[in-house]
């Protein structure tokens, strides 16, 4: 459905045709620079914040550094002020303007926009809260990275979260985007688990479950080789064999990188991430790590310590990095710059980020600093999105080590509470999903809540409550928005938009409220793309289940003798959980339909 709103002036980077509260900010900016020249439409746009405390839009009148005291300013600017269709009041506090929009237009234009672009989106898939920033851009994003055989712990479960998050970011946004998972599948350890596989290993064991038995084999054969020096002598040796493509050392190790991607695949779905490619250090030439090695030499930056290559970053205050080993072998630094190399010449990326603890800046830092000496214009086109650590993570019965017990503890939990309930229990009609997706969410809403650069520390318990900001009270938020509709048969089908009556909601400050918070989500989306924080899009879901927890008592449906003021409350309700249910799927999480 087309705004009714009158034509606007255009103002670049904005677009009312994804983000009606643009026309509202232009309608603002346009008064503040009409009354205040030499002011241009564009300063005053950029001027123009949302309020705090039920106003709808502030301006600070001294950042625009007019000659004048704000007094007189906003004298001008509110003596000639008459009440429009965009604009119901203004009021001058001090150095601000306080601007209040017209109730019953930003109510009707929130929800119209909602609706079409959810239901008649042009691609016809639910677009609200998208744009097309990134449109002809291709990012490549790097995340999860599990070392095959060892344990998936926490640092990887964070890695995987904001990984995800970021993916369906960069895809609201317009970005081609390619998600790869880097596996851990290379190097010494590999040594130690054939070494180790002659001993401890079981082909059943392997089908049922590879990671885990790759582990247990690898803890095994990492204590016999605390009193046995000659395990990691042999060790060594395998995964010499192994670089030099020896194919009776390769092909046991196929197999154990073929089963655990397998096994990865399946635990993945559950958190619903997926990627379009699981590429690993094996894959990783040695063209370009000889090259880079030539290279840096060639530079003057290549030390040798007992047989070891190292290159010297002194003066870039980041310290001296090993980049080949003295039996010649590669490490991880090296596989990582042709790694970056290889990609750039299949992806010609625009961008390509690294999901990676903050541990590892320094390492990051090391990386990129290479790849710009060898004179890689595309290198100042990496970015490293760190994150902190996550203390105490560990089950009720000890430390998880792998991803599978943190899922089967979170579900648990989480069934424990809900069969507290009989009578809501029973009428859920698949109550291991339910319960392990909600597990789920508490993980993921625990994870993302705060920076992602601030450690956290794991809590069960807060984690898995109804109570509070939690990912469990985000899903019965959604899952009661989603029950009004099977509440209230006698109001559907809908009208469409054109014939819903919204006048009514227009004196509620709950409707206003909610229909303010859910315009400003293209906003939210926007920022997110700025700081590639996950915790913005979090809190603004919080605020609207709280907005809308808020409305129930007052905006009543069932009961309603009124049918106009019926409808119009429920189709403020539906589109309240169209817009959360696009927050959460663009947080990763499956929105519940019950609960």
């Amino acid at each position: 459905m087309v705004s009714s709103l009158p034509s606007l002036p255009y103002v670049p980077g904005t677009d009312a045709s994804s983000c009606i509260l643009d026309a509202f900010r232009i309608a603002i900016a346009k008064r503040v620079s009409d009354a205040l020249p030499p002011l241009t439409l564009e300063q005053a746009y950029v001027g123009v914040d949302y309020g705090k405390k039920g106003v709808d839009f502030t301006v600070a009148l001294p950042r625009f550094r007019l000659p004048g005291k704000p007094d007189e300013l906003s004298a001008k600017v509110v003596s000639s002020f008459q009440p429009d269709d965009f604009v119901a009041s203004i009021t001058h506090d001090k150095q601000f303007l306080h601007f209040q929009l017209n109730n019953a237009n930003l109510i009707r234009e929130v929800l119209n926009q909602i609706h079409t672009l959810t239901y008649e989106s042009p691609n016809g898939k639910p677009s609200y809260g998208t744009n097309a920033s990134g449109a002809g851009k291709k990012v490549v994003i790097e995340f999860s990275s599990p070392n095959i055989a060892k344990s998936f712990h926490v640092g990887h479960l964070r890695s995987t979260i904001i990984g995800a998050f970021l993916v369906n970011l960069y895809r609201a946004c317009g970005w081609d985007v390619i998600s790869l998972n880097y596996l851990g599948d290379w190097g010494t350890q590999f040594g130690m688990i054939a070494v180790g596989f002659e001993k401890y290993g079981s082909q059943e064991e392997l089908q049922r479950d590879a990671i885990k038995h790759l582990y247990d084999v690898y803890v095994k054969v990492s204590r016999d080789a605390e009193s046995d020096p000659n395990v990691k002598v042999e060790a060594a040796q395998f995964f010499k064999r192994m670089e030099d493509g020896d194919e009776s050392a390769l092909v046991n190790w196929r197999q154990w990188r073929e089963l655990s991607v397998k096994k990865y695949i399946e635990e993945y779905d559950r958190l619903n991430v997926s990627f379009d490619r699981y590429t690993g250090e094996s894959e990783v030439g040695r063209e370009w790590q000889d090259k880079a090695l030539e290279q840096l030499d060639q530079l003057g930056l290549i030390t040798d310590a007992n047989g070891a290559k190292l290159v010297d970053l002194e003066k870039w205050k980041m310290g001296k990095a090993v980049l080949r080993k003295a039996d010649g072998t590669s490490i991880y630094l090296t596989r990582d710059i042709a790694g970056a190399i290889e990609r750039y010449e299949r992806y010609q990326f625009d961008k390509m980020i690294y999901v990676v603890a903050s541990q590892q800046d320094l390492h990051l830092s090391q990386f990129f600093k290479i790849l710009h000496l060898m004179g890689f214009p595309w290198a100042s086109r990496l970015e490293h999105v760190n994150y902190g650590l996550v203390l105490g993570m560990s089950t009720r019965k000890g430390t998880a080590v792998f991803l599978d017990q943190i899922i089967k503890e979170a579900s648990s939990v989480m069934h424990e509470q809900m069969r507290r309930n009989e009578d809501k229990y029973n009428a859920i009609e698949d109550p291991e999903m339910v319960s392990q997706e909600v597990g789920i969410t508490g993980i993921k809403i625990q994870d993302m809540a705060a920076k992602r650069i601030n450690n956290y520390t794991f809590n069960w318990d807060r984690m898995l409550s109804f109570e509070g900001d939690t990912g469990p009270y985000l899903q019965y938020a959604h899952v009661r928005l989603t029950s009004m509709e099977r509440k209230n048969p006698e109001l559907l089908p809908l009208p469409p938009p054109s014939q819903i009556d919204t006048s009514s909601l227009a004196d509620s400050t709950h409707a206003r409220d909610i229909a303010i918070l859910l315009g400003s989500y293209p906003d939210v989306v926007k920022t997110a793309m700025k700081t590639q924080e996950p915790s913005g899009v979090v809190t603004f879901a919080f605020r609207l289940s709280h907005a809308i927890s808020s409305a129930w008592e007052t905006l009543v449906v069932k009961g309603e003798k009124d049918l106009d003021k019926a409808r119009a409350r429920l189709w403020l309700y539906i589109c309240a959980r169209d817009v959360l249910g696009a927050a959460m799927r663009l947080l990763s999480i499956r929105p519940l339909q019950r609960m």
